[in-house]
């Protein structure tokens, strides 16, 4: 999957693993050297996260059930845990430094699509 910024017209990810058991929620990036650039990870339904026993940092953001950012954090560095944010459905963590590049905000409209190959 892709997600794509409509408000600031740029992907933010062209690869996009989805989170959504408990299990995949639980692992997350949970034991992984890095986060390549390009890549991302939909945890949902989520509505806050940590960053224990990780080995980077990350750049997150939160997004209600119309893909509408409502709360950023970037560069979380490990062992943080973040806000819960009630509104929130879904958290999207991408590389750290890929919401300043895209100049991602609160407010900001996302997309998810389907690559098909």
């Amino acid at each position: 999957m892709e997600l794509y910024n409509v408000t600031r017209q740029v992907t933010l990810a062209s690869q996009v693993e989805l989170a959504n058991t408990f299990w995949r929620r639980c692992r997350g990036l949970l034991g992984r050297p890095e986060m390549p650039h390009g890549s991302g990870l939909l945890l949902t339904p989520c509505r806050a996260i940590h960053t224990c026993f990780m080995r980077f940092a990350i750049d997150v953001l939160f997004v209600d059930r119309e893909f509408q950012v409502l709360f950023v954090i970037e560069e979380m560095q490990p062992f943080v845990i973040s806000p819960k944010i009630p509104e929130a459905k879904m958290v999207i963590e991408l590389p750290a430094g890929t919401v300043r590049s895209s100049n991602t905000r609160v407010g900001d409209l996302l997309k998810l699509t389907a690559l098909i190959k």
